[in-house]
Formats: structure tokens, sequence, C-alpha cells
């Protein structure tokens, strides 16, 4: 799984870890914030590895994330990370990772409450539906999400919409799956000081 390739029919899990992250005003980037000893980063990732769902790609932008690097993960650097979290994406998908992927399951480096088990469910939903959605307490997470490959070529190139639109345009696609957890993301010290209390 080092290399990110799987058989034909994977899985593949992409955890976007590109952006600047301006609005949290700590003494680091937000990624690199201590959450009850582990990088925010790296909770998420780590969240996405113990799901045991398929090979598992990071997207890095801003700040740099591989050292020391995570067993199992293929690291992939966003050249065009500063047109946002659709060209991370992008550059995942345009990865050989993706080559046998027959979907991939998108999340966020910032959302801590996202367990394995979310992931997980996600994973195993209706394999024939082109969009499943995490929902935590009967709300759209909207993360993780699974778009099935022949959609790929819809996604936006830029922007920070990356399946948005689709599942507002098409919401027969979409097949929503009740996970445990919570979708919320981590953009500001306050939340992160929410989170931690939860």
């Amino acid at each position: 799984m080092t290399d990110g390739v799987g058989p034909a029919g994977t899985c593949g899990l992409v955890v976007l870890a590109a952006g600047a992250g301006t609005r949290f005003h700590g003494s680091s980037h937000k990624l690199l914030a201590d959450t009850g000893g582990t990088e925010l980063w790296r909770r998420a990732v780590g969240a996405a590895v113990a799901a045991a769902a398929g090979p598992v790609v990071v997207v890095t932008g801003a700040v740099e994330l591989a050292d020391p690097a995570i067993p199992g993960v293929t690291m992939i650097h966003a050249r065009q990370w500063q047109d946002g979290q659709a060209a991370s994406l992008r550059a995942a998908l345009d990865h050989p990772a993706a080559a046998g992927w027959s979907a991939a399951i998108i999340g966020l480096a910032d959302q801590p409450g996202i367990g394995p088990e979310a992931w997980r469910a996600v994973a195993a939903a209706d394999p024939s539906a082109a969009i499943v959605v995490a929902r935590y307490a009967g709300r759209r997470g909207p993360h993780p999400v699974r778009l099935a490959r022949r959609l790929w070529a819809l996604l936006p190139g830029t922007g920070e919409v990356v399946a948005r639109q689709l599942i507002t345009a098409h919401p027969e696609w979409v097949v929503d799956v009740d996970c445990v957890g919570s979708g919320e993301d981590i953009d500001t010290v306050e939340e992160l000081g929410r989170w931690s209390n939860w």
C-alpha cells in the first residue's frame, strides 16, 4: 500500500491538506496544531489509515507535512494548491495512484471528529452509487464524500468547491450514510479550543 496503488475496483482515500489556513492565527499552521499530543493533520490521516478501506493519499501544499512520514501513505504536493481544494484534489486524481481506483473518498485534514468508522461506512455504501456523503446526527457532513470515477471529469479544476455542485445539481446520484463522529472542521484557534473540550 505504500505506493498508493490498489487493484482494479479499489476505493482510494484522499485527505486534502494543502490550504494556507489563513483564518487560524496561532503560533503555527493549523494543521501542525496540537490535538491531544497529535498534530491535527496526523489525527485526520491516522483515521483514514486506520479505516483500512483502501490506499491513502495525502495532498500537501502550503506547509510541509511529510517529516516524519506516515507509513503506508502516499504524499503528493499540489503545485497549484493556491487555486483551492478542487486543484488539490485534481493533483491526487491525476496521480498514478488513481489508475486502478473505481472511486475516490475525500476528506479534509482539519476535521478531527471524523474517525475510521466514518471512512469505512462511506467506503462500504452501495457500490453502484455515484456519490456517497457522510451524515452526522441527521446532517450532511459533507466529508468523507465518495465520488465514482465516472464523475471525476465533471469536477471543477479550481476553487474551494469540490463536489457540492454535483450534489446540488443531481440529488438522484446521492446516497447519504449515517456516521458516528462530527464533520466540523477547524479553521480558527477558538474552534480548536472548542474541539479540545468535546
